[in-house]
């Protein structure tokens, strides 16, 4: 059991640092890069905490994607950037890489005519397989960023005054 903890805390560290790296790539405001890395460490820790209670994937990975998303609108009040820098780079890190590769390689397969018959359905049920939960995760990332940003933003867009153009 503590074993597993510290297996789950280093990985949350080293989600840390992998969305560190893209906030570096993305060229974001060095003030912002500790609340980067601690957001990334803890949106990671979150979700793989819960995979730890077998919860799903998805589900997990929502969770953590809704904390960084509410996360990065305090800490866009805090440092005066738009919530965007925050979030963006933090969630980079949970998006499924291996899953998508999966896929790939499994649709390579399926396209060659190496594959038999017998083999043939149970390639391309993981090749479905990969491919759903890699579109769930993804989607899952999206909305979980999103949702906690349009529901603390203060007045819909139709409430928002424009000066007209002097002409």
């Amino acid at each position: 059991m503590a074993t597993e903890i510290l297996m789950i805390l280093e990985k949350g560290i080293w989600f840390g640092f992998a969305a560190l790296g893209f906030g570096i790539l993305f060229n974001v405001p060095q003030r912002t890069l500790l609340i980067i890395w601690i957001m990334a460490a803890a949106g990671g820790l979150t979700k793989l905490t819960l995979m730890q209670c077998n919860i799903g994937i998805v589900v997990a990975t929502f969770a953590g994607a809704s904390l960084v998303g509410v996360l990065s609108v305090y800490a866009a009040h805090n440092k005066h950037a738009p919530p965007l820098v925050f979030s963006i780079p933090s969630v980079i890190p949970m998006i499924p890489g291996a899953f998508a590769y999966r896929m790939m390689l499994g649709l390579i397969k399926l396209s060659g005519t190496a594959v038999s018959n017998d083999t043939y359905y149970q390639t391309l049920a993981e090749t479905t397989s990969n491919g759903l939960k890699t579109m769930f995760i993804l989607m899952a990332l999206a909305i979980g960023v999103a949702i906690p940003m349009l529901i603390s933003r203060k007045e819909t867009i139709k409430k928002i005054r424009h000066k007209p153009d002097p002409i």
